[in-house]
């Protein structure tokens, strides 16, 4: 049985997908779950050579598994899908289009060695972001602004590469972009976040799904929706049976 699933949501990523699958294979071999991982790429509704260009690596990747969408249902779902499919105990999640760097993948897995079941995520902070100026300018506001309405410790909500427990991840609430509120939504039941700094790279192909201004509106009503959720949960409590 697989101990640590990554699951990665694609779409029209041919030209990053390939390679990307190729370096997470590398990093996971230093991993002490080396020989005990699967790779979930989720295809959103690709209309490009993503699935074909990954299709060509399976005799080439032991644990390639390649899931569809017959439409594109957002990240979010592709998120869920993956987890819902995998295996392990244990999910990675990263973004498709190459710029999280899977060498940091180790990191974040180190992180739970020995930890309390009560550790639900670690996730990654970019120390430098290889974006352009208004998307840098533009996190930068909203992760403060979502940082003072929510109370919670995420810096970087935007950073693709997080690890959690699956268990945890299931107890979730579901929406579309949930995948933002992720460290939000684990420290409502209770879970503990932990934070790892690493990598940002630039894209080597395609282009990035995600405006400034679209992701400002949606962003909009997410934040309440996500305020009205804390208020309406009455806290995490054991159970045991009698």
């Amino acid at each position: 049985m697989a101990q640590v699933s990554i699951v990665i949501p694609v779409k029209d990523e041919a030209g990053n997908a390939g390679p990307l699958a190729r370096e997470i294979h590398a990093a996971m071999l230093t991993t002490p779950a080396a020989h005990a991982f699967e790779m979930i790429f989720v295809n959103d509704g690709s209309t490009d050579a993503t699935v074909a260009e990954l299709i060509a690596l399976r005799p080439e990747i032991p644990g390639l598994r390649i899931l569809s969408h017959e439409r594109s249902l957002g990240q979010s779902r592709a998120v869920r899908t993956g987890v819902r499919a995998a295996h392990a105990p244990l999910i990675v999640t990263l973004d498709g289009d190459g710029q999280n760097d899977p060498a940091d993948i180790p990191k974040l897995l180190a992180v739970f060695e020995g930890a309390s079941t009560r550790l639900g995520m670690v996730a990654g902070e970019r120390v430098k972001r290889e974006d352009n100026w208004r998307k840098r300018a533009a996190s930068r506001a909203a992760n403060r602004f979502r940082r003072w309405v929510l109370n919670d410790t995420a810096k970087d909500v935007g950073c693709g590469l997080k690890a959690f427990r699956r268990e945890a991840f299931l107890e979730l609430p579901y929406f579309d972009h949930m995948h933002r509120y992720l460290i939000t939504l684990m420290q409502r039941e209770a879970y503990e976040v932990r934070f790892v700094s690493v990598g940002h790279r630039a894209r080597i192909a395609g282009k990035s799904k995600y405006g400034v201004w679209d992701r400002a509106w949606v962003g909009i009503s997410d934040l309440a929706g996500v305020i009205w959720l804390k208020k309406r949960f009455r806290g995490a409590a054991g159970t045991k049976e009698i």
